[in-house]
C-alpha cells in the first residue's frame, strides 16, 4: 500500500544509509539531495528507489568514495571534469555549477564529464542552470539498452537529454529519453496488467514484446524510429565520444555490471541570457509564446514541459512523497541490514537510530547545495 513520507524523513534516511555504506560526507549530501529532488518532482524511478543499489555499489567500491574529481581547462568556456568513478549525482552538480560560473564570465559554459556513473535525471542539473537565470542543456549516455533504427541488438543507451529555461511561474523544463519506452511507463503497465503496444520493445530475434514483464529483459526501440536514433547518437557523440567517457558497451549498468564502474559521460551547457537581452525581456517573450501554446487547445488540454513536475513538487512538499509499498519494504529492509531505523517508523520522541545525520533545512530544490532501467 502506498504511503506518503515527509521529504525530510526520506532525506535523513538516505544520508544515514549512504554514510553507513562508506560514502564520504560531501557526496552523501549531494546524492541524498538529488534523490529527494527527483522524488518531489514525481520522478520516483530516479529517487530513493535507487538508494539500495547506489549503497551496494559504493560498499563494493564500484562508486569511489571519496572521489578526487578534477577540472581541466580546455578553453576559456570549455572544461572537462574527470569524475574519478564517483557518484554521477555529484559529478553532475559540480559540472553544472562550473558551467554556470564559466557562462557568467564568458557568456557560455560547456563542461564535459567522463568516468562518471548513473546521475539520476538531467532535469535536476538543467534546473540548477535555469535557476541561475540561464538556459541549460544536459545530455548523458548510458549502458546499451536500445537498438539502432533497423537493428535488433542493443548498442546505445536510453541517452536522455534535458533542457531548461527560466520562466515566471515555473521554469520550462524538458527531460526526455531518446528511447521509445520510459521505465515509469513500463512499471505502470506492470501494475495495471495492461499489455504494451507493439513498436516499443523487441526480443533477441527482433520480434515485438508486448508483455510488460518480459519487456524488462528485452531491447528497447528508439523513440520515433530514425529520429530517436539520431538524437541518441548525438547524445552518445557529445556525452561519450567527445568527453572521453565510455561509449556503447564501454558503459556499465548499475544493476548488471558488478566488475566495473559505469564510465558514463555527461555534456552540460549553460548559456547566459543576459548576453542576449535582459532576463525580464527574455521571460516576457517566453511567456508570450507559452500563452499562445496554451491557447491552442481547450483549457487544461495543453501542458508545458515541466508543468506537471512543479505540480507534483508543490503537492509532495505539502503532503509528503508517495512511496509504493514495494519500495517502502525495500527501504526498511535496507535499514534493517544497516541497523538504521527509518524515521517514519521511529517513535516521535525517540532518536531514529545510531549515527543520526543532521536534519535537513529548507526546500531541497534550490540551485545551491542544501541538503530497472539502468
Amino acid at each position: 500500500m502506498e504511503r506518503r513520507v515527509p521529504h525530510t524523513q526520506l532525506a535523513e534516511f538516505a544520508r544515514r544509509v549512504l554514510k553507513a555504506s562508506g560514502v564520504d560526507a560531501t557526496q552523501t549530501e549531494t546524492v541524498s539531495e538529488n534523490l529527494i529532488w527527483n522524488d518531489l518532482a514525481g520522478r520516483t524511478n530516479h529517487g530513493v528507489e535507487r538508494l539500495d543499489i547506489l549503497a551496494e555499489r559504493a560498499k563494493a567500491g564500484l562508486i569511489r568514495c571519496p572521489a578526487r574529481m578534477r577540472f581541466t581547462r580546455l578553453a576559456p568556456a570549455i572544461h572537462r571534469l574527470d569524475a574519478d568513478d564517483g557518484f554521477g549525482q555529484h559529478a553532475g552538480r559540480l559540472a553544472s555549477e562550473h558551467a554556470i560560473t564559466c557562462a557568467r564570465r564568458e557568456g557560455i559554459g560547456v563542461v564535459g564529464v567522463r568516468d562518471s556513473n548513473f546521475f539520476g535525471t538531467g532535469a535536476r542539473f538543467a534546473a540548477m542552470i535555469s535557476e541561475a537565470g540561464m538556459i541549460g542543456v544536459v545530455l548523458s549516455n548510458s549502458f546499451p539498452k536500445v537498438a539502432p533504427h533497423g537493428g535488433i541488438a542493443p548498442v546505445l543507451g536510453t541517452n536522455p537529454l534535458a533542457f531548461a529555461a527560466p520562466r515566471a511561474g515555473g521554469d520550462l523544463i524538458l527531460d526526455m529519453s531518446t528511447a521509445a519506452l520510459a521505465g515509469s511507463t513500463l512499471r505502470a503497465h506492470q501494475d495495471s496488467g495492461h499489455t504494451l503496444p507493439e513498436g516499443l520493445v523487441i526480443d533477441r530475434e527482433g520480434a515485438p514484446v508486448t508483455d510488460p514483464f518480459r519487456a524488462q529483459a528485452g531491447t528497447l526501440l528508439p523513440a520515433a524510429g530514425p529520429k530517436g536514433f539520431g538524437l541518441a547518437l548525438m547524445v552518445e557523440i557529445l556525452a561519450g565520444v567527445l568527453t572521453g567517457a565510455g561509449v556503447g558497451d564501454g558503459v556499465g549498468s548499475i544493476y548488471k555490471d558488478f566488475e566495473r564502474s559505469g564510465k558514463s559521460g555527461h555534456f552540460i551547457v549553460a548559456i547566459d541570457i543576459a548576453r542576449w537581452m535582459s532576463r525580464e525581456h527574455f521571460e516576457g517573450r517566453l511567456s508570450a509564446l507559452c500563452t499562445q501554446i496554451l491557447a491552442a487547445g481547450t483549457e487544461g488540454a495543453v501542458r508545458l514541459p515541466g508543468e506537471l513536475r512543479w505540480h507534483h513538487r508543490a503537492e509532495n512538499l505539502q503532503g509528503g512523497i508517495p512511496i509504493s509499498g514495494e519500495v517502502l519494504r525495500k527501504l526498511e529492509q535496507l535499514g534493517d541490514a544497516l541497523q538504521i531505523t527509518p524515521p517514519w517508523k521511529a517513535p516521535a520522541s525517540a532518536p531514529s537510530g545510531p549515527s543520526a545525520a543532521g536534519s535537513e533545512t529548507g526546500d531541497p530544490g534550490s540551485g545551491t547545495t542544501d541538503p530497472k532501467a539502468q
